[in-house]
């Protein structure tokens, strides 16, 4: 069994990104007329696999563009924006309609109704935009547990703004999003009369702490059309964050915790644009993730993550088909401008298993390093 590398560190808390939105990039505050938005990931995908019974190395090496996507945005009169964003990449079945919603503010910054297709309101990682993510991927614990990541439907969003709470002269106290979607995903529509409810709630005192939580209740057929029972889906989340600057230096942390329960049927898999595999029965997961991201005046900035992932917690962790997966992400992240990164990952995986039983030894060659190139329009 592999033994994990390091063992020291471990990020207890957790910190924003700049970026949070219902679609992958906020418009310009200054612009009057529809933008032109998007961004490209080049990839190169190293996978680790070992060898097989001969002996031959089965280690692949592959380019691809994980994401390629472009939109337009931008505002109506009178206190309406409108959001419009395509899928292109062959890697992800492009192209296809990722994001179209119409935003009214019906009172300011304290109340704004969204309707149409948008990323569910859930959790710290899927709220922070594709080309904002600090790793190249969103955890496993957020890809498994908060898909269906975009839904058609109606969202109430907003926040305190300039009011002060507690006291506390900060814009923003509190802020929150309550969406009522089909539950069916991505470019489908709904399959029963049955409404899915996800809502997330944010406090930021101060720039430096910030704490959310998230919930996701709904109901769907069972894809076995001999089930007459509805499937019933539940998730919570909670979220820590943490940020600070030293000078020229900084840290920034994240992490996250995901609970589900899911009565009649499971999805595994399904994050952007992924098609997800549906597993009879009832299940309850969870898992986490904590990273630290240090901030230098260099523009590169070390990224350490670990994740873990149990796919049935009624089961034993080194149970051979569902096992409890924990993974190390070292790599760092250069910001060439404000248009170009670089991102370099190596992810370390680890499953659980028996060091003294054989059948129960689930130890995988899979690890993987990649290494992106992401450049955004203007």
């Amino acid at each position: 069994m592999k033994k994990l590398l390091f063992t020291g560190l471990i990020a207890f808390a957790m910190a924003s990104s700049s970026a949070y939105s219902q679609g992958c990039i906020e418009p310009s505050a200054t612009s009057t007329g529809p933008q032109v938005i998007g961004y490209v990931q080049a990839e190169n995908i190293t996978n680790f696999l070992g060898t097989d019974a001969s002996g031959n190395d089965l280690t692949t090496n592959s380019f691809s563009f994980r994401k390629a996507r472009i939109g337009v945005t931008g505002s109506i009169p009178y206190n309406f924006t409108y959001y419009v964003m395509t899928e292109l990449s062959p890697s992800l079945n492009g192209p296809y309609v990722l994001d179209a919603f119409l935003t009214w503010k019906a009172a300011g910054q304290y109340l704004k109704v969204s309707a149409g297709q948008f990323k569910s309101p859930f959790g710290l990682e899927l709220s922070t935009a594709c080309q904002s993510l600090y790793t190249v991927d969103r955890s496993l614990v957020v890809n498994e547990l908060a898909s269906p990541f975009r839904d058609q439907g109606i969202m109430l969003s907003g926040g305190t703004d300039s009011l002060q709470i507690f006291g506390i002269e900060k814009p923003n106290v509190l802020t929150y999003s309550l969406a009522f979607t089909n539950g069916t995903g991505l470019n489908v529509g709904d399959n029963n009369k049955s409404k899915d409810i996800i809502g997330r709630i944010v406090f930021a005192p101060c720039d430096f702490f910030q704490v959310g939580g998230s919930y996701h209740y709904g109901k769907q057929k069972n894809p076995d059309a001999t089930v007459t029972k509805a499937d019933v889906l539940t998730r919570w989340g909670a979220d820590l964050q943490l940020k600070k600057s030293f000078g020229k230096f900084g840290f920034i942390s994240q992490s996250e915790y995901i609970y589900a329960k899911d009565d009649g049927s499971k999805m595994i898999g399904g994050g952007c644009g992924a098609t997800p595999e549906v597993v009879q029965g009832s299940f309850k997961r969870n898992g986490f993730y904590s990273q630290l991201m240090l901030q230098t005046p260099w523009k590169i900035e070390p990224v350490v993550k670990i994740q873990s992932y149990d796919p049935n917690m009624d089961l034993d962790d080194t149970d051979t088909k569902e096992y409890k997966t924990d993974s190390w992400i070292f790599g760092f992240n250069y910001y060439v401008n404000d248009w170009t990164r670089i991102q370099l990952n190596y992810l370390y995986n680890s499953e659980k298993s028996s060091a003294t039983d054989y059948t129960h030894y689930n130890e995988i060659e899979n690890d993987m390093l990649v290494l992106q190139l992401q450049f955004k329009l203007k």
